[in-house]
């Protein structure tokens, strides 16, 4: 099992976008057995330290093994709406790994 834990920073007036992105990838992924753990949208009040902005969304998901990860990254049907995510996110830390 892999786990991701992602950071997504989105350009200011393009949530809407992103979260239209969201509507398609989250449900594709899980048929790619990807399975999103926790999705949470933090607010500034919630950090306890932050030397840096805060992100729009922190993703918490898992693929059983890379190969399955791949397969949803290069699905036809993710790349034909991935200029949504590309339109509206400025940046995103991607962190991989697994279980200890």
């Amino acid at each position: 099992m892999i786990y991701l834990t992602q950071m997504i920073f989105v350009h200011e007036g393009r949530e809407h976008v992103f979260n239209e992105f969201e509507n398609i990838a989250i449900p594709l992924m899980a048929e790619h057995e990807g399975k999103m753990i926790y999705r949470m949208k933090p607010t500034k009040d919630v950090f306890i330290t932050a030397n840096e902005e805060v992100p729009y969304e922190i993703h918490f998901l898992s693929f059983p093994d890379d190969s399955s990860l791949q397969n949803f990254l290069k699905d036809e049907r993710r790349t034909s709406f991935v200029h949504l995510k590309n339109e509206s996110i400025r940046t995103s830390y991607i962190i991989k790994g697994e279980k200890l």
